[in-house]
């Protein structure tokens, strides 16, 4: 019986959690202007580490940020609750960032010809996983640097994915509303990253640990 009790807590806790949002929102709506920032509060630190990732610097991403939130505000009418509200936030700011990267002339235009969605070919590597980095080694300045500069690396529709899976935890249908993509695609777009990170950082963690295999 505990272990069933375990099992639906965290559903039941997320259905209450949505529903205190939806009164808010409705109350916002209404007039409760005030109500907003409290809204927001529990999402603003992960909405700037997100714009961060994508402006490299902390005055651009706190305007991003900044400017999610205003437009989420401007917009909160439209939002039909179809997907979490901390989903929708989320899309809105991967939207400004990628506005002001484009109009900054300073989005890369990926080619994605070698790794086409469609394919099943993927590229080599020797970790099974990313995440096999050891504990003890990522508490090293060194590699924390290395697998940063690695996510950086990553073309955008690949980092985009890894940062809301495996940095923000998002599952992969809220994934997939952020970014308006397929489940599908964000399984893919997943693999490959997983596939990107390994044949960079594999080379770079062998220098590290020479005993690594």
């Amino acid at each position: 019986m505990a272990g069933c009790l375990k099992a639906v807590e965290p559903s039941m806790a997320e259905e209450t959690a949505n529903r205190d949002e939806a009164r808010m929102i409705a109350s916002i709506l209404d007039g409760d202007v005030h109500l907003y920032h409290q809204l927001i509060r529990p999402y603003e630190r992960s909405v700037y580490v997100m714009s961060l990732s994508y402006m490299k610097n902390k005055a651009d991403a706190e305007d991003v940020a900044q400017e999610a939130f205003l437009k989420a505000y401007r917009h909160l009418a439209s939002f039909r609750g179809e997907a979490k509200f901390s989903t929708w936030l989320v899309g809105i700011a991967l939207n400004e960032a990628r506005g002001r990267l484009r109009r900054d002339g300073a989005v890369r235009m990926e080619s994605i010809d070698q790794v086409s969605e469609e394919g099943d070919h993927v590229l080599p590597a020797i970790l099974h996983d990313w995440r096999e980095i050891p504990s003890q080694t990522l508490e090293r300045k060194e590699v924390r640097q290395m697998l940063q500069a690695a996510i950086e690396g990553l073309p955008n529709i690949y980092r985009e994915v890894f940062l809301l899976r495996d940095v923000r935890e998002l599952s992969i249908i809220e994934t997939a509303e952020a970014l308006t993509i397929s489940i599908s695609n964000v399984k893919v777009r997943l693999h490959r990253a997983h596939m990107l990170l390994q044949k960079t950082l594999t080379p770079q963690l062998k220098h590290i640990n020479p005993q690594r295999k």
